[in-house]
């Protein structure tokens, strides 16, 4: 039988993530973005709140939140600003390499720490070479005794200059392709990390987004997570469970541009009447609530999925597609409606498509997830 009820713990915490964005995300929104303020106070507030760290086990004192509450809590965070729950839940990307393969002592130093105060840690798989094609890494990783040395550049990290710790991949031998790759976690403290921030982003601003270099770095063999030559499974597995939460990320931006729409078109008067009086803009408006709710379905699906234990990499990668792609439809139809007041920062409109564009980027772009939905329609 199939129900679509939320849970009364589920309704109470989407209520706690909305008040949440329009107490503490939506006033400080606009300066944020504008100014590249990370949101360190807001991620303070977050972590009080029971806001970050989702997937963390009750056993380290975690919420050990599934992918689809954490999906709920993500939506009404991205109502508020997209950017600034960039940075909060930046920290679950890291985390899921950690929980697929990390053995009991990796997890209780580096996920307890997150639980402990205030910490973030660093997803670096994609290089200045390397985005989309995760096997073509130019990082690479040698043997030296009982310690591995690291070499290489990471590009495009969510949280890379903050990070107390950090989770990386490299290969030992490029011409391995996918199976020379391993996966490393490590304070970021060590010699021979060196992070800088990268500025002039088009949206979510307020997030970090780092470069990470590493020059010689020397590690120990237990800063190896899982087996050797496997780091690429356990990213590919990061990723399916992550791609339902960039539909949330994405379900969040929309519901707010349509909010938006909704207010406005009922104050704005042209022709001597509401906007929203006239036909083509109550259509628009439609589409966008008919897409948003396709949105939350198979969004919904792909989470609801992953946490029974299955790892569906074509019904993740559509919730992840449709999603965004959608999420960029809606926030331009929002500037549309809001006309040459949509084009000013002034009105929240702009910021919610700038801030969606990067939706079908990151975490494997939407030709990416074209080519991940065919592989599997096209398998024998």
């Amino acid at each position: 039988m199939i129900g679509f009820d939320l849970t009364d713990e589920q309704r109470e915490l989407k209520a706690l993530a909305r008040r949440f964005a329009e107490q503490e995300m939506i006033p400080r929104a606009r300066e944020y973005d504008e100014k590249e303020i990370f949101p360190r106070d807001v991620c303070e507030k977050a972590h009080r709140a029971g806001l970050m760290n989702f997937a963390v086990p009750r056993e380290l004192g975690g919420a050990g939140m599934g992918v689809l509450d954490t999906c709920l809590i993500q939506e009404e965070l991205n109502y508020g600003c997209a950017g600034m729950s960039n940075a909060i839940s930046a920290n679950d990307l890291g985390t899921l390499p950690i929980l697929i393969a990390g053995n009991p002592a990796q997890q209780r130093e580096y996920l307890g720490m997150l639980v402990e105060k205030l910490s973030f840690c660093a997803f670096a798989i994609t290089e200045p070479g390397a985005g989309s094609d995760v096997a073509s890494m130019a990082a690479t990783y040698r043997r030296d005794g009982d310690s591995f040395v690291l070499n290489g550049t990471k590009h495009f990290i969510s949280n890379g200059s903050v990070a107390d710790w950090i989770v990386t991949f490299a290969t030992s031998d490029r011409r391995l392709k996918h199976k020379g790759i391993s996966c490393f976690v490590f304070p970021s403290s060590l010699p021979g990390v060196t992070r800088n921030r990268m500025h002039g982003k088009l949206g979510q601003r307020a997030a970090d987004t780092g470069e990470i270099v590493y020059d010689e770095l020397r590690i120990p063999q237990d800063a190896l997570v899982g087996r050797e030559g496997e780091g690429f499974k356990y990213a590919m597995g990061t990723f399916d469970r992550s791609r339902p939460e960039i539909g949330a990320i994405a379900i969040g931006v929309s519901q707010r541009a349509l909010d938006e729409c909704v207010k406005y078109s009922r104050q704005r008067v042209a022709f001597g009447q509401p906007i929203a009086n006239f036909q083509a803009i109550q259509f628009m408006m439609a589409d966008m609530a008919a897409n948003l709710e396709a949105m939350r379905l198979l969004t919904y699906k792909a989470a609801w999925m992953v946490d029974r234990g299955e790892l569906p990499n074509a019904v993740s990668s559509q919730a992840k597609l449709f999603s965004s792609e959608a999420c960029m439809r809606i926030t331009i139809d929002a500037v549309q409606i809001f006309g040459g007041y949509g084009y000013m920062k002034e009105y929240p409109v702009e910021k919610l498509m700038r801030d969606a564009k990067l939706l079908q980027i990151y975490e494997g772009t939407s030709q990416i997830q074209r080519m991940v939905i065919a592989r599997d329609l096209l398998k024998e």
